[in-house]
């Protein structure tokens, strides 16, 4: 069994003018995957919108650069995860395959190493 993290990237734009009650069906439909997939779910949550991120990058000088937002503009950001457990990649895809993300998509990838 390996473990891999499927990350939700969607588009906040969207969202924000999709209203309240998407965002209460797309809850829905994640405690719904979640029930179907509790016993691979190893960890997850929703990450606060885009605008809260900070990004801590090295100077060259023995210091850091410490700037508000993410390491990249683009329309889509990560959004939220889910930390899995699956006998192999082609496992984990199936799974990640069910993770709402209708404005947007997941990236899978394998834990090298961290428990």
């Amino acid at each position: 069994m390996g473990k891999y993290l499927v990350m939700i990237y969607d588009n906040e734009a969207m969202w924000a003018a999709a209203g309240p009650p998407a965002m209460e069906a797309n809850n829905r439909r994640h405690e719904a995957f979640a029930a179907a997939n509790g016993p691979a779910i190893r960890g997850g949550g929703q990450l606060g919108e885009s605008e809260t991120a900070t990004s801590i990058r090295p100077d060259g000088s023995g210091g850091f650069v410490v700037t508000d937002g993410t390491f990249a503009e683009t329309k889509e950001v990560m959004g939220g995860y889910y930390l899995i457990e699956a006998a192999d990649l082609d496992e984990a895809l199936e799974i990640a395959k069910q993770v709402p993300a209708p404005m947007g998509g997941v990236e899978v990838r394998p834990i090298i190493n961290g428990g």
